[in-house]
């Protein structure tokens, strides 16, 4: 998370300004079949992806920044996950401070090339510290692999991205949407975000509302599962991430993050800043809200 811009929306938050603890269903999007239920996961099948990271960090100095082999390495590792599951996936790169980084873009084959559902999180750390907690990419892949296992026929196409350099300002989100044709951008019905999604004593999720581009279909799916489980939510605006590059080219996003830790952007920011069940939660949230949006395509 890119601390210096998260701050406004966070305080807003705090302050109670938009306590949501149920939502509206959402009558933007046309249900083309009955959605298919959603799996769930297991902190086993979400740690190890956390695990993962960790051990690289160790092996390259304490870090995954970009620029790092760190970073190389942390791409690898979801890149060949993803590629087993069956996705095609492709190395985007940019520059930047004289260093080459990559963005991973995986797509799921099938659904509607007009419609784009794209799911992303950042997966680099500050040169500070691992950066575990502070980035989504185990959530994001848990979902992508569940994707996979279940052999989903979305309605819309569903993209998963993991970002370099977000730590750097978001580098790598902002060359992406930067390079889109005006046609790619229209395509994108919605992107989802997910940051630090399993800092420790979480007691209320903080979910993205991008009212300046008129999003709701995402927030209010993500604010009726969390409704639906007595788990509080309250409202933050689009900013502090990758979702503020999608917002800067107007395209819609939603998403969540947990909270800012107590070990942001610092050496302590490992495997033990993490509470697995949050992470699984989060995982969960994830997973249901996109097999809603999945089998939807909007009205245009």
């Amino acid at each position: 998370m890119t601390l210096r811009r998260s701050l406004p929306g966070l305080v807003a938050g705090a302050l109670g300004i938009s306590l949501t603890l149920s939502a509206v269903p959402a009558a933007t999007a046309t249900a083309k079949a009955q959605a298919p239920t959603a799996p769930t996961v297991s902190e086993q099948q979400v740690m190890p992806h956390l695990r993962a990271l960790q051990r690289i960090a160790d092996r390259n100095g304490g870090n995954r920044a970009h620029g790092t082999q760190g970073y190389a390495d942390s791409v690898a590792y979801v890149k060949n996950a993803l590629d087993r599951a069956g996705f095609r996936t492709k190395l985007v790169p940019f520059t930047y401070n004289g260093a080459t980084g990559n963005n991973l873009i995986a797509d799921w084959p099938g659904g509607d090339p007009d419609h784009v559902l794209l799911t992303g999180a950042h997966l680099d750390s500050v040169k500070e510290g691992p950066g575990i907690n502070d980035n989504g990419s185990a959530a994001v892949l848990a979902t992508a692999l569940q994707v996979a296992k279940s052999r989903l026929k979305p309605e819309r196409h569903l993209r998963f991205a993991w970002w370099g350099a977000e730590e750097s300002g978001l580098i790598g989100s902002a060359d992406y949407v930067g390079k889109l044709s005006g046609a790619e951008r229209r395509r994108i019905d919605v992107y989802l975000n997910f940051d630090q999604a399993g800092s420790k004593n979480t007691r209320q999720w903080l979910v993205v509302h991008d009212d300046e581009h008129g999003e709701t279909e995402a927030q209010q799916a993500f604010e009726a599962w969390f409704a639906e489980r007595s788990i509080p939510t309250f409202d933050i605006g689009v900013g502090g991430s990758d979702h503020e590059s999608f917002g800067n080219a107007g395209i819609p996003s939603s998403g969540f993050s947990t909270g800012i830790s107590d070990c942001i952007h610092e050496a302590c920011d490992n495997l033990a800043n993490v509470d697995p069940k949050t992470e699984t939660t989060s995982t969960d949230a994830l997973i249901g809200v996109l097999w809603k949006l999945a089998a939807t395509t909007p009205r245009r």
